[in-house]
């Protein structure tokens, strides 16, 4: 599979997000990545799909640049780099205009929502995630 399309999704920064330094606590940016990967999925996949299935994270890399603040307005870019297996292999980046605050690589599970056992996305699911010229 080659990469997706990115994915934009408007990030809220609230006011528990700020910590003692002034600045957004770095455990709130897997709350965004979260956020922001969920949206994606379920942005794109048909609703069966999301109905039938539900992501867990396996592992984050993340790479701080720059702080957040209160004010500031934020956009995460994520997208699906691969999926293999039951995997999900998503790239999120988090700027505040032109400036890139977070770089993060992550991996996550797929389960089948009834059983919560890891389960491969079937082939026109993922599909649904390739840019229109390869789905095709």
């Amino acid at each position: 599979m080659t990469q997706s399309s990115p994915h934009h999704y408007a990030i809220r920064i609230e006011a528990d997000d700020i910590d003692a330094l002034g600045h957004v606590n770095n455990s709130i940016y897997l709350r965004w990545v979260q956020a922001a990967v969920v949206d994606h999925w379920e942005a794109l996949a048909p609703p069966e799909a999301v109905t039938a299935h539900r992501w867990v994270a396996v592992r984050h890399d993340i790479t701080y640049r720059k702080p957040a603040f209160l004010a500031d307005a934020l956009v995460a870019t994520v997208v699906l780099e691969s999926v293999r297996r039951e995997s999900a292999f998503y790239d999120t980046v988090i700027r505040r205009g032109s400036e890139t605050l977070a770089e993060v690589k992550s991996r996550w599970c797929c389960l089948d929502a009834d059983t919560l056992q890891p389960a491969r996305l079937p082939a026109e699911t993922v599909a649904c995630f390739l840019p229109r010229t390869e789905a095709a």
